[in-house]
């Protein structure tokens, strides 16, 4: 059976975080930079090597933890058939001799006649080896996680040039610049919120990325080409705006295996935020603990510069997530269906707006305007499949003319 996208998996031995081709291109936007892209040598690289005849199974998970309403690390596992004993580091005969390593690079991308995605880009963690009993092919899982690893196991205690009043897009190029990460693998959106002077205490350079990402109420996540994003809480409250993907059992993309969910685990009805030499700022909402009991949450030590900024993040965290209604966590695509557009569907990053519709059996209808946060891939050479998980907005804000988010008495005005 013929997959709707071609699927490549590469591996890179080379050293360094960097994915592919670094050299100098004269014109090139990216490539041809003074002083940022790397002139040439004469010097033999790394192999690059395909390993697509050879995959067997793909499994990645990318996205938002919705319990922790957190981005966690992307992970992937890429089962390869191992024939002739490759990937045996001890085999002198195999083209992969030498080049067998912890935190090499991989990529699986999707390709069609019309575009091209990365679906994972990331470092291996783990090479396991299996040879089935009563089977003459033995395989390997690759097992592979994004940069957000690398970032958890670079400690750090001070970050060069962090200093007061540094808005928080600055404190997290200071934080990605003191861990060596390229600035060719950045997108970096300027934030709206500014930091305290960096306190200088021992935490992982993730932590120190998450909490200026607290800071500002924005997103700081590894996108699908490996490539470090920060957006500001602009356009976190700007994607609200965009036009949503229709996905329905009619004329939209169809899917299966909606979830639902209606509970209080996403309740948020009292929030206890401080900086580091601030005060507490507690902003609770009474009719929420009348109604579902306290639900809270406590964040110390945020590097925002006053207490009035932390004290905003907190109104709007409560704003935004006083209440629950029913949702759909997650839907299943299965891409081998002709009516599924393969470009869409690959081409949906976070913040993509999805409006959801499901005929109940009496005729009612579930009518749900979410946002792509998270994906789980499910691909072998039969099927390709993924996994899509749904939230309502991370922060919420008034659109004007929007059906959805402009609606007085409804939507909450953003500060």
């Amino acid at each position: 059976m013929t997959l709707p996208a071609q699927i490549a998996v590469s591996f890179d031995y080379s050293n360094g975080a960097t994915f592919g081709f670094q050299g100098f291109v004269i014109g090139d936007p990216k490539y041809g930079i003074l002083d940022t892209s790397t002139l040439g040598t004469s010097t033999l690289v790394d192999p690059v090597v395909d390993l697509t005849p050879n995959v067997y199974h793909i499994k990645i998970t990318r996205g938002r933890n919705i319990q922790r309403d957190t981005y966690e690390a992307g992970t992937g596992t890429v089962r390869v058939l191992d024939p002739l004993s490759y990937f045996n580091p001890q085999n002198v005969t195999s083209p992969y001799y030498g080049y067998l390593a912890p935190l090499r690079k991989i990529r699986v991308s999707a390709t069609t006649t019309t575009t091209q995605k990365y679906l994972f880009s990331g470092y291996i963690t783990d090479y396991k080896y299996t040879y089935p009993v009563n089977q003459e092919t033995g395989y390997v899982d690759i097992v592979c996680s994004d940069a957000f690893r690398l970032f958890q196991m670079a400690n750090i205690t001070t970050v060069t040039g962090a200093v007061a009043s540094q808005t928080t897009s600055a404190r997290i190029t200071s934080i990605l610049n003191q861990v060596s990460w390229p600035s060719s693998m950045r997108t970096i959106a300027t934030g709206s919120n500014t930091c305290i002077a960096d306190p200088g205490t021992s935490r992982t350079s993730l932590a120190a990325l998450k909490n200026a990402e607290f800071s500002e109420t924005g997103a700081f996540y590894m996108d699908g080409s490996g490539t470090a994003v920060f957006k500001n809480r602009t356009q976190v409250l700007a994607s609200l705006a965009t036009t949503p993907v229709a996905f329905n059992q009619t004329t939209g993309i169809p899917y299966a295996n909606l979830v639902f969910a209606f509970d209080d685990k996403l309740i948020i009805n009292q929030a206890n935020l401080a900086r580091t030499g601030g005060t507490t700022q507690t902003v609770i909402n009474q009719t929420s603990i009348d109604k579902y009991f306290p639900h809270s949450i406590t964040q110390t030590d945020l590097v925002a510069e006053t207490d009035t900024i932390v004290n905003n993040i907190a109104l709007e965290y409560v704003a935004t997530r006083q209440e629950t209604v029913i949702r759909i966590d997650q839907m299943k695509i299965n891409l081998l269906n002709t009516s599924v557009p393969t470009d869409t569907i690959i081409g949906l990053d976070y913040f993509s707006n999805l409006l959801i519709t499901n005929v109940q059996p009496d005729g009612s209808t579930i009518v749900k305007n979410l946002q792509y946060q998270g994906i789980e891939w499910n691909i072998t050479t039969q099927t390709m499949d993924c996994t899509i998980t749904t939230l309502e907005p991370i922060a919420d804000g008034f659109v004007v003319g929007s059906s959805y988010y402009g609606i007085l008495n409804t939507n909450t005005l953003a500060y």
